[in-house]
């Protein structure tokens, strides 16, 4: 979906899930692609974004391969007993990286 206002506009992945028999062939990289061209060629955003759970390493480092960074932790975002990581990727619209401004995990 995309949301916000002005500079703030952005795609967010609200959830992101492979089928186990399907994992390991490229389908979330593809997934998530399709996803930042929309954002950003049809939607004309500045960012997207997205929560993972703190302890959810392998989606972490999924995220992080492909440009995604830390811009903050929400303390209880789970339940109110996990902690979730708000990941951001700057778009090309946003030429200034305003989006990672005071990030926890600069670019």
């Amino acid at each position: 979906k995309v949301e916000g206002k002005g500079m703030d506009w952005h795609g967010h992945v609200t959830a992101l899930s492979v089928a186990p028999e399907f994992r390991k062939c490229g389908l979330a990289r593809k997934l998530m692609s399709f996803l930042e061209d929309i954002s950003e060629k049809k939607f004309k955003c500045y960012y997207v974004d997205l929560y993972v759970r703190v302890s959810n390493r392998v989606a972490v480092n999924f995220y992080r391969d492909l440009g995604y960074r830390v811009w903050k932790t929400e303390k209880g975002y789970y339940s109110g007993q996990e902690d979730a990581l708000d990941m951001r990727k700057p778009l090309s619209h946003d030429t200034d990286v305003l989006c990672l401004k005071g990030a926890e995990e600069p670019l």
